[in-house]
């Protein structure tokens, strides 16, 4: 389900139109099982308070569509999760993505050819990019049919038995890897995308 928020904040009183970026905040390991509980009313009110516009919320995994004139991702990720924590009591990773990025991966899952059934398909999205020493290391468990592909700060996979009781999970993930990690599925990485678009 895709709500919207507020619309683009007011301009600068100077009259100068600043730039307009499109960002995407992934929420990490919010609404499971009772745990970090975010409501996305909530969320979208936080991020049009910190001050950014075209805000929409897609699901209740913790996904927000913005834009912002803001120009540093990672500030963006520090000054939400500090946010969440301070107003909504709720103490998490915030992984932040840019609109060109999110297209670009949703463009590019190097097993969607193979796998029709696209429910089989997600993507992990990765905190920072992994040492080089671990990345080289990272394979799935052992004896699983999953498949995987590391790409910077994602990584593509894909449950050919579903994802449901896969042992490659975001915290084994996390534990190869050393970095955070959340995970969507590929109906809501397109979604995210083409929500993107629409601000583009």
């Amino acid at each position: 389900m895709i709500i919207l928020g507020a619309g683009r904040p007011d301009p600068p009183e100077d009259g100068t139109i600043p730039a307009v970026h499109t960002y995407i905040a992934l929420l990490r390991a919010v609404n499971l099982a009772g745990r970090g509980r975010v409501a996305m009313a909530d969320l979208r009110d936080l991020v049009t308070a910190a001050g950014h516009g075209d805000v929409a919320t897609y699901l209740q995994s913790g996904n927000v569509v913005f834009t912002s004139d803001r120009t540093d991702p990672e500030a963006l990720s520090a000054d939400l999760r500090q946010r969440l924590a301070g107003e909504l009591g709720v103490d998490t990773q915030v992984l932040v993505r840019t609109g060109t990025e999110i297209t670009g991966i949703a463009a590019h899952h190097p097993f969607r050819e193979a796998q029709p059934d696209h429910a089989k398909l997600h993507v992990a999205f990765l905190a920072a990019e992994p040492d080089p020493g671990r990345a080289a290391q990272l394979t799935v468990p052992d004896g699983a049919p999953e498949e995987l592909h590391l790409a910077g700060r994602e990584v593509y996979l894909h449950y050919p038995a579903g994802a449901g009781r896969s042992r490659l999970t975001a915290a084994y993930l996390e534990k190869w890897l050393g970095v955070g990690v959340t995970a969507r599925n590929w109906k809501t990485v397109t979604a995210l995308a083409g929500l993107a678009r629409q601000r583009a």
